[in-house]
């Protein structure tokens, strides 16, 4: 009895300890300073509970698994031999991007840009021709899937991975932006126009004010007492983007529902188990779990008896979702993924979240030292522009339907694009958008008789890169990556295959010629640096593509009518949230 009180006595102690340590200050383990007090400087220190999952996503577990192929390889590619890498824990949408929501981001730019800079919107606008074939009937698809609200909750088709990209960094912004109202910090502006549209890395870097709800409390004591807020305080979400390929064929096994502790209880061929496109749960039994092409001339079965109920696409939430609660990751729409295609991926890759594709990038800084003024002006891909005018012309001359002032406005377009090159390498960046801008202005005032300035304002908007009210972003140089081991250069896609170390058989120097250093695209194969990787199959494809190992390729500018996307964001802290 008397070692029971004593116990009682030396817990009711504790118990006091702890209340009295919870009501006070936390102090550093390493200097014993307070944080959060601005009597000794004021450094803060914020109690960060938990990740906020953003609108649309699912968290992913994330852990080690054999990437690469669970079926024959019938296509005799051999570019994804099974290995074994980790993937960190991610987010992911649960469906894919669908049409309302695309649509809902052309309104946003149309709003913001579409006065002052319409180019901007041309660029972001999906290729509705994409359902046209040259021996079908799909006009009624070009006029009406995009924006009939019968196909408002079906996935966006004709969307090219650029679109795609663009689209994630619109939705990181409004999303923070949507985070900071319900904060208070932020108020609702409606009326945002151009470059004081908000943008995440501009209000961090304090280039964006907006209309201010409240500010937070500044405990430094040389500071005015208040502040916008920072990343440090846990209230900003990361960026959202596209899946890398590993993330992406992860996330699609959903191996989470399929293992008993660390035993993976059958290896998946699909996103499911089995290896079968039908389900065999009685209330359902025979029905097909996903969207493709059963046999040729067959989308989708008998009428009375519809067996995937979708002659094209199907809404997004169709069918049944993975383990990971994932829907159509097999069939539907095949899908982005961020990576840059080769073949040899797998000898290459690293085994912790591998990558193909980093192109690393800095903010602009002025001569004192700080971040440059945010663009209040659009910058360009002029190398990508000036590629697209001498094709322009060329294919004019092939078929003799150009007149000699439709050449002339076109080479003098070409000659503007060629100086905006030089201005840009010469780190002119203003500048050079003022030569893409004089060339624009002379496309609008040619004469009524040259009918080819749509097609040429059309081609150069798929060009736009920076946007107005978004921070200057430039390229990592050498020079300021000396002594470092783990990189040097910027530019990495090449790095152990394509790069020089790494040609076999070709001219040295012809490393220098974009795009052609070891594959020769358009000579010898269709892979160059700007050639995406996209994932999973889609209705117009047999059963073989559904297989989440199986992996094409695309122009990161193409588009067709059976690739959609879906978008990711990075997890911080713990992989698998507190338990």
């Amino acid at each position: 009895m008397k070692s029971l009180k004593i116990l009682s006595g030396i817990l009711l102690a504790a118990g006091v300890a702890m209340m009295v340590s919870s009501c006070s200050r936390p102090v550093s383990r390493t200097t014993g300073w307070d944080y959060n007090n601005p009597k000794n400087g004021g450094f803060q220190v914020v109690r960060y509970i938990e990740q906020e999952t953003g609108p649309g996503l699912v968290l992913i577990e994330g852990g080690t698994f054999v990437m690469g192929r669970t079926s024959p390889e019938i296509t005799d590619a051999w570019d994804n031999i099974p290995r074994r890498v980790t993937v960190s824990s991610f987010y992911m949408d649960q469906t894919e991007v669908a049409n309302v929501d695309y649509l809902e981001y052309l309104y946003w730019i149309n709003r913001v840009y579409g006065i002052d800079f319409p180019r901007i919107y041309d660029k972001a606008l999906p290729d509705t021709n994409v359902w046209r074939r040259k021996l079908a009937f799909n006009e009624p698809l070009v006029e009406t899937y995009l924006r009939h609200p019968a196909y408002q909750d079906y996935p966006v088709v004709g969307v090219s991975w650029l679109q795609a990209r663009d689209y994630c960094a619109w939705r990181t912004d409004r999303v923070n932006e949507q985070i900071l109202i319900d904060n208070g910090i932020l108020q609702l502006d409606p009326m945002q126009q151009n470059e004081e549209n908000f943008n995440t890395r501009a209000y961090l870097a304090g280039q964006y004010i907006g209309l201010v709800g409240r500010e937070l409390r500044d405990l430094d004591p040389n500071s005015a007492g208040t502040r916008q807020a920072r990343m440090e305080d846990g209230i900003l979400l990361p960026s959202y983007r596209l899946p890398t390929e590993a993330e992406w064929e992860f996330a699609a096994l959903g191996l989470i529902g399929n293992t008993y502790y660390e035993r993976i209880v059958e290896r998946r061929m699909y996103p499911w188990n089995g290896h079968h496109s039908r389900t065999d749960a009685r209330r359902y039994y025979g029905q097909f779990v996903a969207n493709f092409m059963r046999a040729r001339g067959d989308y989708m079965g008998v009428a009375g008896h519809l067996n995937d109920n979708a002659n094209i696409t199907a809404p997004v939430y169709s069918y049944w979702p993975n383990d990971y609660g994932l829907y159509n990751m097999a069939g539907n729409v095949a899908e982005w993924v961020a990576d840059v295609y080769r073949p040899l991926t797998h000898e290459d890759m690293h085994d912790l979240n591998p990558f193909r594709g980093n192109v690393f990038t800095t903010m602009v800084m002025n001569n004192e030292g700080t971040y440059d003024d945010k663009l209040d002006f659009i910058t360009y891909d002029y190398h990508g522009i000036f590629d697209f005018l001498r094709n322009f012309a060329d294919e004019m001359q092939a078929h003799e339907y150009t007149s000699d002032r439709e050449m002339d406005l076109v080479e003098r377009v070409l000659a503007l694009s060629e100086q905006a090159i030089d201005d840009d390498e010469a780190r002119n960046i203003e500048e050079a958008s003022m030569r893409m801008q004089e060339a624009i202005e002379i496309i609008n005032m040619a004469d009524e008789t040259i009918r080819i300035g749509g097609a040429l304002l059309l081609g150069i908007s798929n060009y736009v890169l920076g946007l107005p009210g978004q921070m200057k972003v430039r390229h990592t140089r050498p020079e300021e990556n000396i002594g470092r081991r783990n990189y040097r250069q910027a530019d990495n896609i090449n790095y152990r295959d394509g790069d020089a170390e790494s040609m076999v058989s070709v001219d040295f120097f012809s490393v220098l010629e974009e795009d052609r250093a070891m594959y020769h695209y358009g000579e010898t194969s269709l892979i160059n640096d700007r050639v995406r990787v996209y994932k999973g199959g889609s209705w117009a494809d047999r059963q073989y593509w559904l297989t989440p190992g199986a992996r094409r390729f695309l122009e990161e500018d193409q588009s067709t009518d059976f690739i959609g996307f879906r978008c990711a964001m990075h997890r911080v802290g713990s992989p698998s949230g507190n338990r």
